[in-house]
């Protein structure tokens, strides 16, 4: 059952990189975090947290692109409830200067699904575990905005954020009342955002949190970047 004490998130994602950095930084806020990583017996960057901050750290078995795994997850939280739950699990293609044309099949649908419809699936099963006023959001990126594509490359992982963008907002649609984002957190060094990105971890997910914290208030749905500016859609 949800603490009287503490807000609740569920990272869906959290095992290492941002959505390790994201629960990190709401504990810090004082919040209790649900995490998801996808192999319960590897030890993780988030399973040192739990040792940090026993008893507001609960990991969870999830591989977002498992349907049967996702429908699993939504029982195990039928208890609970959550003041936000944000997917940022994602992934991209082995070589990110290929162009759509040249993508195979296989790994144009793996990215499609774990970028677009699994964070969908995840949103759809859990929507009714959160709070009708808390936020529900989604890790996108800035490339995934049309209106930004001046300059083309990771056309595959361009495409698989713009059609998540699309489902958040069909989504919404649906759900006008509940305060919704998708959020650009920028080039960041990470393992998919490579050693050249000019972002450090430290540097944005603590503003990032801080734009969710705000969001909370404001219902609908917004494409924000890191420092809570409105990204072109």
């Amino acid at each position: 059952m949800k603490s009287d004490q503490h807000n609740t998130i569920l990272i869906v994602g959290a095992s290492r990189g941002l959505g390790h950095a994201m629960a990190a930084t709401f504990l810090q806020h004082g919040w209790e975090v649900i995490g998801t990583v996808r192999d319960l017996s590897q030890t993780t960057p988030l399973h040192h947290l739990a040792r940090t901050y026993p008893g507001r750290v609960r990991i969870e078995a999830l591989d977002i692109c498992d349907n049967d795994g996702i429908a699993a997850l939504r029982e195990t939280l039928s208890d609970n409830i959550l003041d936000m739950l944000f997917v940022n699990a994602g992934t991209t293609n082995r070589d990110p200067t290929q162009t759509i044309g040249e993508i195979a099949t296989e790994e144009f649908i793996h990215v499609m699904l774990t970028n677009a419809l699994a964070p969908m699936r995840v949103i759809e099963s859990l929507q009714d575990v959160v709070l009708p006023q808390g936020l529900i959001g989604v890790m996108s990126s800035g490339q995934g905005s049309l209106s930004n594509n001046t300059g083309g490359q990771r056309e595959l992982y361009r495409g698989s954020k713009a059609a998540l963008n699309m489902f958040m907002r069909s989504f919404a649609a649906r759900s006008a009342s509940r305060p919704l984002v998708v959020m650009a957190p920028g080039w960041i060094r990470t393992a998919l955002g490579g050693d050249d990105a000019p972002l450090s971890i430290e540097e944005t997910i603590p503003h990032l949190v801080t734009v969710l914290l705000a969001k909370q208030q404001r219902p609908g749905l917004e494409y924000l970047d890191y420092q809570g500016r409105t990204v072109p859609w």
